[in-house]
This record gives C-alpha cells, sequence and structure tokens, in this order.
C-alpha cells in the first residue's frame, strides 16, 4: 500500500493500545449463525468465507433511512449515489459492480430484470423494517449461481410467540418524513410478521449543471412487507412472503422529444412486486426445502410530464435446497434451481432461462479445522453450460484469552449477457463497433486469505486479503456510445481489509473497518469510481443503565477516479447520533448527517447533502 489514511491509522494504532483496559467477558461472537454463507445454517466458527453481519441495534445506531447507507458502513463496500435518496445509486463490494452482487430479503431474490443488467435497485430499499443483514463478499457465491460481487442476506422482523412491534415516525432537513411500523406475533402453530414504511423528501437540486429550474429534486417511497407461516406438524412448515415497494424520483437532465433538447424537469416511478413460498421438510438426518420466488418490476421515466421511456421484468426462480446429515462432523448440501426470466421496454421483448445443479461438503476434517468443497453445474438458454467452484477452510487454535481463527477461500462464477445487453447490441440504436460485437459471458475467480482473534474480552479484529478477476467483463462504448463491448483480458481487484471491535471502560465501544483496494482495468489504469481507500470508525457511549446512546461515526473515502481517468473528491463525513429512552419502550432519538458539512461530489456534477438534522420518536410493544 503507497499510503495509509489516518481515519484507518487510528483504527490500526489504537487496537493494542486499548486492547489492554478490557474487562473478561463471555466469548459469543464465534458461536453466531449465518445463513449467507452457503445457504443452510452454519456457527461462525466453521466459516472459512468472508461475511459481515448487521443487526438490528446497529441498523437503529446508524439511523440512515436508506439500505445502500447502510451497507457502506461494511468493509469493502463503496456507493456511488447520484443525487440523494431515490437517485440511481451503484453499491460495490471488493470493487466490483453493484449488479454483480445478489440481494435477498427473506428469501426473495429483488433484482430488477427489467435494468440494463439484472441486479437489485439499491435506491429503492428503505433500511426501516429490516432487522438483520448478512454479507458474503467475494467470489464466494457458488450456492447461488452469484457472480463476483457477492450476496448479502437481509431480513425483517421474525415472527415470535405472543404479539409484539414497533412504530416510529421522524422528520428531518430537505422536508423529510418518514413512517414505520412492523409487528409480528404467533403461536406453535401460525405466526407472521407485518412492516409498512412511507417515506418521502423535497430533496435538493441533484445535479450542478442543472441552471434553469433550479428546483428540489424529491423522492417518495411506499414499502409494504409480510410473511406468514404455519407450522403443519414438528417436521414440516409452509412459508410465504410478500412484498411491494413504489417509488418516485426526481432528476435532473433528461431528454425531451418533443423539443428534441435536454430538460431537467424529470421523474421516474419504479414499481415491484415479489414473493417468496416455500416449505420445509425434516426428516431423520435429511432436510429439505422446496420453494417459488419471483418478483414483477416496471419502471417508466417521464421529461415534462410526458412519457418518454420504460420497461417491464419478470423473475420467477424455483427451487430445491436439501441436505444430508452424514454424520456429528460431515453434512451435505444439495440443490437444483430453475430461473426464468424475461423484459419488454416496448422496443424488444426477450426472455431466457436457466437451469442450475450444486453440492457442497461441509465437514470437520480434524478437531477445530473446518472444510467446503462445491461445485456449481449452470445450463444458460443462449450462452451454454458452465461450471463453477468453491472451497473454504477455516482453522481455529484455541488460547487462554479466546480463540485465533485462520481462513482462507477460492470461488469461481460466471455472468450471462443481460437480456438488455444482447437486445440493445442488436437493435437500430446501436452501431460499429457495438453492432458488430456477439457477446459472451463473462467469467470470474477469486480468493482470500485471513486471519482473525476473537478474544474472551469481546474484542474482535480481523485482516483479510482478497485478489479476484473479471474475464471479457462487458461494458457501454464510453467514448462513441455505440452499445456494449466486450474487453480483452482481465479486469481486477485486490485489496486488504482491517475490520475491528474494542469494547473500552465506561460504556464505550470502539468499532471500525478500513479497506485497500487495487483496482485495473485490462487496458491500465484504475476502474471508475471504485475508492483505493475506504474507511468507517464508530465511537458508542451507553450511559445511565443503558437509556443514553450517544455515537460519533467517521466516513473516509480516497484516491477514486471517474470514467475519463479524472480525479474524485476525496471526502470524510462525520456523523452524530443520540437516543434516550423516556420509558420503558418509548424512545426518542436524533441524529445530524455530515456534522461538518462536507462539500463533496461522489460523481460528477452530481450534488451531496449538506449538514442536515433528524429526530424522531419510536415505540417497541
Amino acid at each position: 500500500m503507497s499510503k495509509i489514511t489516518p481515519l484507518a491509522l487510528a483504527v490500526i494504532s489504537a487496537t493494542p493500545l486499548l486492547a489492554q483496559a478490557q474487562v473478561e467477558t463471555t466469548n459469543s461472537q464465534l458461536e453466531e449463525v449465518v445463513v449467507v454463507s452457503s445457504r443452510v445454517a452454519m456457527p461462525l466458527r466453521q466459516i472459512g468465507t468472508s461475511v459481515s453481519v448487521i443487526t438490528a441495534a446497529d441498523i437503529e445506531a446508524r439511523g440512515y433511512n436508506s439500505l445502500f447507507d447502510v451497507l457502506r458502513t461494511q468493509p469493502a463496500i463503496g456507493v456511488s449515489n447520484t443525487g440523494g435518496a431515490g437517485s440511481a445509486t451503484s453499491v460495490r463490494v471488493r470493487g466490483e459492480e453493484g449488479y454483480r452482487t445478489k440481494l435477498y430479503i427473506d428469501g426473495i431474490d429483488v433484482s430488477d430484470s427489467s435494468g440494463t443488467q439484472i441486479g437489485p435497485k439499491f435506491e429503492n430499499l428503505m433500511s426501516a423494517g429490516i432487522n438483520r443483514v448478512e454479507i458474503l463478499r467475494g467470489t464466494q457465491g457458488m450456492m447461488y449461481g452469484a457472480d463476483a460481487g457477492g450476496v448479502i442476506n437481509a431480513y425483517t422482523r421474525a415472527a415470535e410467540p405472543g404479539f409484539s412491534g414497533r412504530v416510529s415516525a421522524e422528520g428531518g432537513r430537505y422536508g423529510t418524513q418518514q413512517l414505520a411500523a412492523d409487528a409480528a406475533g404467533g403461536n406453535d402453530t401460525l405466526d407472521f410478521s407485518i412492516s409498512a414504511i412511507d417515506f418521502e423528501t423535497d430533496g435538493f437540486n441533484t445535479q450542478a449543471t442543472d441552471t434553469d429550474l433550479r428546483d428540489d429534486d424529491g423522492y417518495e417511497n411506499t414499502t409494504l412487507h409480510g410473511r406468514l407461516g404455519w407450522n403443519i406438524s414438528d417436521d414440516l412448515r409452509v412459508e410465504a412472503v410478500l412484498r411491494d415497494t413504489e417509488g418516485e424520483n426526481e432528476y435532473d437532465s433528461c431528454f425531451s422529444s418533443a423539443t428534441f433538447t435536454s430538460s431537467n424537469d424529470c421523474y421516474n416511478t419504479f414499481d415491484q412486486s415479489a414473493w417468496h413460498l416455500s416449505a420445509e421438510l425434516q426428516t431423520g438426518r435429511f432436510s429439505h426445502d422446496l420453494s417459488y420466488t419471483g418478483n414483477e418490476t416496471e419502471r417508466k421515466f417521464y421529461t415534462e410530464d410526458v412519457f418518454g421511456f420504460g420497461g417491464d421484468g419478470d423473475l420467477d426462480q424455483y427451487g430445491y435446497l436439501g441436505s444430508f446429515t452424514v454424520s456429528d462432523a460431515t453434512r451435505l448440501v444439495y440443490g437444483a434451481e430453475r430461473k426464468e426470466e424475461s423484459f419488454d421496454d416496448g422496443f424488444n421483448n426477450r426472455e431466457r432461462n436457466q437451469d442450475g445443479y450444486y453440492l457442497e461438503y461441509q465437514g470437520e476434517v480434524i478437531d477445530d479445522f473446518f472444510v467446503t468443497a462445491g461445485a456449481r453445474y449452470d445450463d444458460n438458454d443462449d450462452f451454454g453450460s458452465h461450471t463453477t467452484y468453491r472451497a473454504s477452510g477455516a482453522y481455529l487454535i484455541p488460547m487462554n484469552n479466546g480463540e485465533l481463527k485462520l481462513k482462507a477461500t477460492y470461488g469461481t462464477g460466471f455472468r450471462a449477457p443481460s437480456l438488455y445487453e444482447v437486445a440493445y447490441n442488436s437493435s437500430v440504436a446501436a452501431s460499429p463497433p457495438a453492432s458488430e460485437v456477439v457477446l459472451k459471458e463473462e467469467e470470474s475467480e477469486g480468493f482470500d486469505v485471513g486471519i482473525a482473534w476473537y478474544a474472551n474480552s469481546g474484542v474482535y479484529l480481523e485482516a483479510n486479503y482478497f485478489d479476484q478477476t473479471v474475464s471479457d467483463e462487458i461494458f457501454f462504448d464510453p467514448t462513441g456510445f455505440s452499445g456494449y463491448l466486450q474487453g480483452d483480458g482481465d479486469f481486477d481487484s485486490s485489496g486488504v481489509e482491517l475490520i475491528g471491535t474494542l469494547p473500552l471502560p465506561l460504556g464505550l465501544t470502539l468499532d471500525g473497518n478500513y479497506t485497500y483496494n487495487d483496482t485495473e482495468r485490462a487496458a491500465g489504469g484504475s476502474r471508475a469510481r471504485r475508492p483505493e481507500h475506504l474507511a468507517n470508525l464508530g465511537l458508542t457511549w451507553l450511559g445511565l443503565a443503558d437509556r443514553l446512546s450517544v455515537a460519533l461515526y467517521v466516513r473516509g473515502s480516497y484516491d477514486a477516479v471517474d470514467v475519463d481517468g479524472s480525479d474524485l473528491d476525496d471526502y470524510e463525513l462525520v456523523n452524530l447520533n443520540a437516543s434516550f429512552e423516556i420509558i420503558e419502550g418509548l424512545e426518542l432519538y436524533g441524529r445530524v448527517e455530515n456534522l461538518l458539512d462536507e462539500d463533496y461530489q461522489e460523481v460528477p456534477t452530481y450534488n451531496t447533502s449538506g449538514s442536515a438534522a433528524y429526530a424522531g420518536v419510536r415505540y417497541n410493544f
């Protein structure tokens, strides 16, 4: 690394000094169960992949309305946002494009097949109602058919015996208002959970090039989500999940077909209905999960209230996931799935199917040495068959005051060109050289190695090195705008992740992460909008018998370039958050985002929020 930012240096230098001040507590971190790594529940001690977890408390503490802002607090996650809430947003894991990462919410694949690439529209995903997020970083998503980015599993409130819930109301700068509620309940036979979000903001002028209207560009979002479960017997459970999201976003710089000129009076709508139906059966040492998940997405774009263009997309997936417990130390996980995707933009109407089959071995080969090894076979209607692999290992070394974990992974993946990419290059809109390119699939591979320290005192320290490549990357012609081209050679992304949590005396906790990410295009030079240095640092204080919480969060981004190779802004943002429990269950909270009023742009010409204060009330029952 050519340099380390002061923010990251503070995390590293503080580690050995603060670790000496710890009070011994019970260490349960390695026993935390996650699902994202292999699609089945596994404790962290058995997992060799790089996984991070965001809890409900973490989401509440940071207070961000958008899920992408919550995600960017995690290691190796960079975000490019074009004008605030609701504006087009790319979430990149370990330097890869956002559409290379899969996102599931309660088992629902929320990828939008109506878009140019098939991936989640993070700008339309709110954090309210989300109670937990698990992130699998890198080319390790073989079980899901994922590409080089990774897999994100998000979960809403889990059903609980009896009845419980939460309601909140919040307001702040830019005319921002949010009402949110969720509830869950049930008994041994039936259970349910439901959540509702209504968000709106007047926003700010999204683009500096808007010199005529200079108007605020707002955003509205309404999201409904529900789960219903029925335990037919001790061994058989069926569950249904339904989700509906509606968003409307105003933005600048669109094209008016009536006047054949550029306009800053633009807005678009996003409507997605999604569902997940499943049946789970446990029979002795076998488990079976049969599922059907799907979504329908409609996007429309308007200029001066006149419809310009849009697209509809459908995504349906049928799956079977099984496991066989061979012994206390060995398990086999296997499955099959069929994916059907289609889109229609009024000019092109295409559809495609892909079948996938996978098998993974999981075992403790010797004491405290855990191994997984698996393969996946996919058959795509248009791009043939592909076999991908993943292997991982984790070795635990017990010590008197904690455990040391050594881990390593290797994985491969592939991505077929999206329906839109293929359709565009075949349309009248394309021109040479893109119209002469026959697109083929992209392939990826990567590995990471790491070491983590889990102390009984609650101290957690982790360091990872990762290296991954994407071959034959597809990209839109940045100069001639002729259509989609395909690079010869590899696009690389490698780097280091440093992660730490340190409980301190007097109710203080210090946590942070730093990522050094070196990216390179096949033709040379850094890949666009990938900061070389990313860092997050948080200091939290709990007082008054844990009724008062005050937290200071700092996020830094440094040394990124734009698509033309020009330097992007370096910036450091400081957020101040506080909450106070008035009586049991009733809580007042507030935050100031961009406390020091940093002036910066993540994407050239697109404005970002200035210093903004928000306050709200939350009641848990």
